[in-house]
């Protein structure tokens, strides 16, 4: 039982630590999560499908992140001409910028795992694991 409370508390500090980092960059972290998997496509399209998959959170809604994003001007969003029940998405350069602009801020934040060493994120990892199978 007092595993779980830290796995829960570890993982709320995790987020609300990443949501103050983007807040001033106005992109929550489903959304940064969106624009990585659209640079990691890059310069490919990527279908909504595609997105929903590679998601970190399941639970989140690809259609509304998507659809945020591009009313910033980040992603570009069009149909596809073979299938049109098919959406496109492609990351804008506008959205480059901001992930390269980003990269060294969590590269940063990330750095706080440095605290623990390389033997110790393999065996966290192995119980995470574990956890999620």
């Amino acid at each position: 039982m007092k595993a779980t409370l830290n796995i829960l508390v570890t993982a709320d500090r995790l987020s609300a630590a990443t949501s103050r980092l983007l807040k001033p960059y106005e992109i929550s972290g489903e959304q940064y999560n969106v624009l990585r998997i659209l640079r990691g496509q890059h310069p490919k399209v990527s279908p909504l499908r595609l997105i929903s998959e590679r998601m970190i959170s399941k639970s989140s809604n690809a259609t509304r992140l998507v659809e945020k994003l591009r009313q910033k001007g980040f992603v570009s969003r069009t149909i596809c001409e073979s299938n049109r029940r098919q959406v496109e998405i492609l990351i804008t350069k506008s959205g480059l910028r901001l992930l390269d602009e980003l990269d060294p801020v969590i590269r940063a934040q990330s750095n706080q795992m440095n605290k623990i060493t390389k033997t110790e994120a393999k065996e966290l990892n192995r119980i995470l694991d574990k956890i999620r199978s």
